[in-house]
């Protein structure tokens, strides 16, 4: 089976609701959480522009390993206690960062990298892991980007669990 998918919006509301729409018809039925992040993150790299990476990082119980993606090869593991992705799974709260170089204790898996969004991935009260989306252009990530991106992870998170 393939999947055709379109995004015609240009403004970033209207593009993380079209890529929320697709996402949960992407998982519907589907109870592979690995499967579903794996899509996701494909659907996301297209539907959102200025990308250079975008996918997921998974909570074993004590770190985060990494999951599914678009992008150049990352970091494997990434302790909670550092980076972007770490602060957003230790606090479970998203990270919006304009400038990543900025960020006390980043990690530069690319360093074409220079913003970055993290949403933490959180099912049954559990931390699943995070979605992590990042840019080669500073300040790349809006509150418009952070509420769609919030959004469609709260939407699907239980399928991604």
């Amino acid at each position: 089976m393939s999947y055709t998918l379109s995004f015609t919006a240009t403004e970033a509301a209207e593009r993380w609701a079209e890529a929320g729409e697709a996402a949960a018809a992407l998982v519907a039925g589907e109870h592979d959480g690995i499967a579903n992040m794996a899509n996701v993150a494909a659907l996301i790299w297209q539907a959102i522009p200025d990308l250079n990476w975008a996918g997921f990082y998974r909570f074993d119980g004590q770190e985060l390993v990494l999951g599914p993606f678009q992008g150049k090869a990352a970091c494997i593991r990434i302790p909670l206690d550092k980076g972007v992705c770490g602060a957003a799974a230790r606090l479970r709260a998203t990270q919006r960062v304009e400038d990543v170089h900025a960020f006390p204790g980043h990690i530069a898996c690319d360093a074409d990298s220079r913003s970055e969004l993290v949403v933490p991935v959180i099912a049954n009260d559990r931390l699943v892991g995070v979605l992590d989306l990042d840019s080669p252009l500073p300040a790349r990530f809006t509150a418009a980007d952070q509420a769609g991106a919030e959004a469609l992870v709260a939407r699907i998170a239980g399928a991604l669990a």
